[in-house]
């Protein structure tokens, strides 16, 4: 088939990438020239594990291109893929303004029968929002359909998700239609779902909000363990082995970020109110995430008694590990507010320090980890990158004026540190405090010493 993917960030890249990987011509727009230019040089946007190889193999093999030529992709495409960007505006209602541009330009040059499918995650009602677009301001009287096909791509693993999805969702208006995406993705050999369109639509929510409400919950829990002196991995482990509860997003820490989650709670929150629905459950979901990195500050000003002069380093920016992607990343929460409180901040990330600095970009950025615990009166580590849980503690602990540590991540394990001289603070389970014979004065060692 011949397939447009209109835009190219983490999902219309990944997508268009992964279609052309089955056997589909496909070329992926966007309005963005330095992007496309980028692109056609073979330089990725985003990092993504996996991304480069797929991209470059089929641009090479003929299968995959990029343009800012959406008239010339709608003409010669049979599906068109809307995957632009769906941002929350203030009041948390979805802004489609994106996706109504794009609607207005397929029909403006739409000459024979398309299906249009939604990628992007929208609302409930996005599907008959294109369709009227394209119906009012189409110049040739040809026919189309308009599909729902979520996406439910993670960062870091986009690859993986594209080609062995859980499951791949059409929602479709008529069985016909459905029949051609089911085409489309027979070649995953993966569970297919047919629904309506307005189901299709809210699967996305439904399941996001379903999985920061689990996050959210966890945390609530860990702060009655912090109350009450329980242990939130022991409380975890044993709900996780309840058949009916299962283990996964239930790992305590500063909460979630990224583009999905928090813009997917506050948009099915602002949709079920437009319907009439208060979803106050979810609310609270919010309200619990949206504390995290405040409390997480607030105990670290409670241990070091001022946050003021004090040299913090901050391990990880990215908001989760395996992508460079700082969209409401916590780390940028934390930093803030330990700058507004005075402290000296000095940040390190494998990969995701560029997107930080163009957001904060007065922060002291260091190139390494070592480098970021250089004198400093305490580590928060925010991301849990792999190799943060490897380092040299002896060289750590002894580069640091003091050997404190808060884990918003819950990434060590805390008998290993005690053991190692540190104070050790994480997310819902007991603070542990250095054996009294290892002395918490250790003269810092020069940076240059350290890997």
């Amino acid at each position: 088939m011949y397939i447009a993917v209109v835009g190219v960030g983490y999902v219309g890249l990944v997508t268009g990438a992964a279609f052309s990987d089955l056997g589909n011509d496909v070329v992926c727009v966007d309005v963005d020239q330095s992007k496309i230019d980028g692109l056609k040089a073979g330089r990725m946007p985003i990092y993504e594990p996996g991304l480069e190889e797929i991209v470059l193999r089929n641009m090479e093999d003929g299968r995959l291109d990029f343009s800012t030529d959406l008239a010339a992709a709608v003409v010669r495409s049979d599906v068109i893929f809307i995957a632009v960007n769906t941002p929350p505006l203030p009041n948390g209602k979805t802004d489609l303004s994106a996706v109504e541009e794009v609607a207005r330009g397929i029909a403006k040059h739409i000459n024979k029968y398309k299906i249009i499918v939604n990628k992007s995650t929208v609302p409930v009602g996005t599907g008959d929002f294109v369709r009227r677009i394209i119906a009012t301001n189409k110049k040739r009287n040809v026919d189309f359909d308009v599909v729902s096909n979520p996406e439910f791509l993670r960062e870091g693993s986009a690859i993986a998700d594209t080609l062995q999805p859980d499951r791949i969702v059409i929602g479709a208006p008529n069985h016909q239609v459905a029949m051609t995406l089911l085409e489309l993705y027979a070649g995953l050999e993966r569970p297919m779902l047919i629904t309506d369109v307005q189901s299709a639509e809210l699967i996305k929510y439904a399941s996001n909000s379903y999985l920061a409400m689990r996050i959210s919950f966890i945390n609530a829990m860990a702060d009655v363990c912090e109350a009450c002196g329980a242990d939130i991995s022991q409380v975890v482990k044993g709900m996780g082995y309840d058949s009916r509860i299962g283990p996964h997003f239930l790992q305590p820490g500063l909460g979630y970020g990224g583009s999905c989650f928090p813009k997917d709670t506050e948009s099915l929150i602002h949709t079920a109110a437009a319907f009439g629905v208060n979803l106050e459950l979810l609310s609270a979901v919010v309200e619990i995430n949206r504390s995290r990195a405040r409390r997480f500050v607030e105990r670290m000003r409670q241990v070091l008694g001022t946050l003021d002069g004090k040299v913090v380093g901050i391990l990880g920016l990215a908001f989760k590990p395996q992508t460079d992607d700082v969209r409401e990343a916590k780390s940028l929460e934390v930093i803030r507010l330990l700058v507004s409180s005075g402290a000296q901040v000095r940040a390190y990330d494998p990969v995701a320090i560029p997107r930080a600095r163009a957001i904060l970009p007065e922060m002291n950025y260091v190139d390494s980890a070592y480098a970021a615990v250089q004198g400093a009166d305490a580590i928060a580590l925010i991301t849990e990158w792999n190799e943060f849980r490897f380092l040299r503690f002896d060289l750590v602990r002894a580069a640091m004026r003091r050997p404190l540590i808060f884990d918003g991540r819950n990434v060590y394990e805390p008998e290993r540190l005690r053991k190692l001289g540190f104070e050790y603070h994480s997310i819902g389970r007991p603070a542990i405090l250095p054996p009294p014979e290892i002395a918490l004065g250790v003269e810092s060692i020069d940076a240059a010493a350290l890997p």
